[in-house]
């Protein structure tokens, strides 16, 4: 009986999904100036909730009995992960350009690797520490922090990348919380996580409007940027995470992380296309990134082999099954 090798769709996946986040930066960055970043961040998982909720209608009521007994802890990661992580996406993509965003969000591994080691006292390999030393300063390159203002932009984009990269450690705070609801698939702990925290993002969104921090979109603002507020409602909030959920459980969460790299890529490629050139000093820092998640991987490859290696020393069945599995 024929199987499909579900490789190819694995990568496809995970090319799909950081294709979409690549491109969220340059479809964001245009419609800042019609929609303010918490009322985009608000439209924005509004859309992707109703189709989380559509994926979660076949599963019958299981999720929803789930969704009541972890409501409030569900609620908090979720406004950490969508709510803080975006907006200070979107507020540092405000004062700073499309590639420097994607640049900042692909060392989210190497950052995670400093926060388990602060809270958890999970020491980094030495590669590992290298790796994030050397995507930390491509960061600061492209920032313009060293050698230099960047000179893509119109100034210095130190302050809006600060506040990116700020914006990530609630992202980091998210997807350490998966582990926190063992019952709960990636689906429903991303499905949920959207729903339970939708209304501390309406609540947000109303109070800071409220005190005029933020302004309400205008009939005119979301007209005339619509179009763009439903790609990045559908794409790179709903069809890239489960895509990229979908590659990772196909090809293993190294390889996930590695296809990272394609995000700064990605943006990188679609500006060039629309005819904004990157400076040497952003295209050394984008390549000292890269180079650093490359390395990241290698030191987590390296990691994950080692126990089956062990493992494989004292029994000759497992070293034949682990060379299977490495064959595949």
């Amino acid at each position: 009986m024929f199987t499909a090798n579900p490789r190819p769709l694995g990568i496809a996946a995970l090319l799909l999904a950081t294709s979409g986040w690549g491109a969220m930066f340059l479809v964001g960055k245009d419609v800042l100036p019609h929609v303010e970043p918490v009322w985009l961040t608000l439209i924005r998982y509004s859309m992707s909730a109703l189709l989380f909720a559509a994926l979660l209608l076949p599963r019958g009521a299981a999720p929803w009995r789930k969704l009541r007994l972890h409501a409030l802890p569900l609620a908090l990661r979720g406004a950490a992960g969508f709510g803080v992580f975006s907006v200070m996406l979107f507020v540092g993509l405000a004062h700073s350009v499309p590639s420097h965003g994607a640049v900042i969000v692909a060392t989210t591994p190497m950052t995670t690797q400093l926060v388990r080691w602060a809270f958890d006292g999970v020491r980094p390999a030495r590669l590992a520490l290298l790796a994030t030393a050397l995507a930390l300063a491509g960061v600061a390159m492209v920032s313009g922090l060293l050698f230099g203002t960047a000179s893509s932009s119109a100034g210095s984009t130190l302050f809006g990348d600060a506040v990116a990269f700020a914006g990530t450690l609630g992202w980091i705070w998210y997807t350490r919380g998966a582990a926190r609801f063992p019952t709960l698939d990636v689906v429903e702990y991303s499905a949920l996580t959207v729903l339970a925290s939708w209304p501390l993002l309406l609540a947000g969104a109303l109070i800071v409007t409220a005190f005029g921090a933020s302004h309400a979109p205008t009939a005119e603002g979301l007209r005339l940027s619509w179009h763009a507020l439903l790609f990045v409602g559908l794409v790179p909030s709903a069809i890239s995470v489960l895509a990229f959920n979908y590659g990772v459980r196909t090809l293993g969460a190294v390889t996930g992380t590695a296809f990272l790299n394609f995000v700064p890529v990605s943006a990188l490629l679609m500006g060039v296309a629309l005819g904004k050139l990157p400076s040497a000093n952003e295209l050394a820092g984008m390549a000292m990134v890269v180079g650093g998640l490359l390395l990241h991987t290698a030191a987590s490859r390296r990691a994950a082999a080692a126990p089956a290696a062990r493992s494989a020393g004292g029994n000759s069945t497992a070293g034949y099954r682990a060379c299977g599995a490495s064959a595949r």
